[in-house]
């Protein structure tokens, strides 16, 4: 007998169980949807185009399917995979909010918000219809999410935040600690609400081929596995140099995530944090009922450190969060995606919120870098006298936003005055993270500080202090 089968039913099972999973993001660990014979692998120094992205995720994808809808010639070149990035990995968690919630937009930038929310909204509408065009309509499920609180001192600040959603026309339900557990049947939950407007999941990976699709069709070329070195300024243009050949691009756009950014003045606004999340094997109908997820929306926690966790199309749960890691330096490295003590941590947390199904087995157990800026929200900019821009830094909400930041980097690079390239979000970077030696201390200064608070319910006088600053650090 295994040990993980006589363990069946105690929470040790479900640790076992994360020892042998699989090192690998679920969304990624079953047959490719965009067919190798479609993306190229190289080009020669001779090779131009009117637009070059550098990144193959989501927010590089939107960015040339707008572009080649304009009549450009797109090529996009990826250092991996097409979506094998944060696009890949992530919880598949969408909205339309392109300001880190609408909370968060209502205290950066209230004069902004009426036209930020219309913006955003008629964006996500366009999406569902793009996509239900293209004969996808099932990539996103517009289903809401559920913020749940787990501590007495959250309540009032989750009621609180319906007042905020209210105040711009967004759907948002406060549910107490009865109609919180008849969506969900946790013990840990005291309350929560429910929010309706633009929310809901995805398939991230299906949303990768669907756009990849898209982008194809519109003429697009897509090269994987060519990792840009170098950018020079040619006077014409921008040449993108590799090991293996170099494309000059009219333009050029950096759309590389967490990853080292090419241009060095990007490496103090925007930082990389690993995030970490296991997923569960398929639930039974009987484990379901047991856990009375009803609505079957997303859910993720109302402090600053808080996990995220929803359904899968296959009934698994994925649940991730809580232990965000920044490692000296920036550094970006494929052994720091395995932290078996941070998904053990997962697992023991999600038999906490579920012990109904205690002893569930985790078959898949990963990470990777979150590209943070110090207010959560990307950054927009350009050099060479306008041939190079870059939409980096979506601090984990770039499912959604990515079509917003596509078109707002465009209008960037395209000196196009806009509704968009007009908000301040746009138009203003954020506030630079300290170097090292110092960042080191001061984030890890800063996320005790939160944790404190998420205890507490008291915001200390280091938290008050960056606030004043307008920085932020999102657990």
């Amino acid at each position: 007998m295994s040990a993980v089968s006589h363990l069946t039913g105690s929470p040790d099972a479900t640790l076992a169980s994360v020892r042998s999973a699989r090192p690998m993001s679920m969304w990624l660990d079953r047959p490719r949807q965009i067919a190798s014979d479609r993306v190229a692998r190289t080009f020669d120094g001779t090779t131009t185009a009117d637009l070059v992205v550098i990144g193959g995720g989501l927010t590089g994808l939107w960015t040339a399917i707008e572009a080649a809808g304009r009549g450009q010639q797109v090529v996009v070149v990826d250092g991996g995979e097409i979506g094998g990035g944060a696009s890949g990995r992530c919880g598949g968690f969408i909205n339309a909010s392109i300001t880190h919630g609408i909370a968060h937009g209502h205290q950066r930038w209230p004069d902004e918000m009426p036209t930020i929310v219309a913006l955003q909204e008629a964006l996500w509408y366009d999406t569902l219809d793009l996509l239900y065009r293209h004969g996808a309509n099932g990539v996103i499920e517009p289903c809401g999410k559920l913020t749940v609180a787990t501590r007495a001192n959250h309540v009032d600040s989750l009621r609180a935040s319906v007042d905020v959603h209210l105040h711009y026309g967004q759907s948002a339900k406060f549910l107490d600690r009865d109609a919180v557990r008849a969506e969900v049947a946790s013990p840990q939950y005291l309350a929560g609400v429910h929010l309706g407007t633009a929310n809901g999941l995805c398939d991230p990976a299906r949303l990768v081929a669907t756009l990849a699709d898209i982008a194809l069709a519109a003429g697009v070329t897509l090269v994987e596995h060519v990792t840009i070195e170098q950018l020079d300024d040619d006077g014409a243009g921008v040449q993108a140099r590799s090991s293996s050949g170099s494309i000059t691009g009219r333009r050029v756009l950096l759309a590389t995530n967490a990853y080292r950014p090419l241009q060095r003045r990007l490496r103090r606004r925007v930082i990389p944090v690993y995030d970490h999340v296991i997923a569960t094997a398929p639930l039974d109908a009987q484990q379901w009922a047991d856990i009375g997820w009803h609505r079957r929306c997303g859910v993720t926690d109302a402090g600053n450190q808080f996990h995220y966790y929803r359904p899968t199309p296959d009934g698994r749960i994925l649940f991730g969060g809580w232990d965000a890691t920044y490692h000296r330096g920036g550094r970006i490295d494929q052994r720091f995606e395995e932290r078996s003590a941070t998904h053990e941590l997962l697992a023991r947390h999600l038999v906490e919120t579920f012990p109904a199904i205690a002893g569930v087995e985790v078959t898949h157990a990963w990470g990777g870098p979150i590209d943070t800026t110090s207010r959560f929200t990307p950054m927009f900019g350009s050099a060479m006298d306008g041939k190079l821009g870059w939409a980096i830094g979506f601090t984990g909400l770039g499912v959604g936003s990515s079509r917003f930041a596509a078109l707002a980097a465009l209008d960037v690079l395209d000196g196009n005055v806009t509704e968009r390239s007009q908000l301040s979000m746009v138009r203003k970077g954020p506030m630079p993270f300290p170097p090292e030696p110092l960042r080191t201390p001061v984030i890890g200064l800063t996320k005790r500080a939160l944790a404190r608070e998420d205890r507490t319910g008291r915001r200390g006088v280091w938290l008050r202090l960056l606030d004043r600053f307008g920085v932020g650090f999102d657990t």
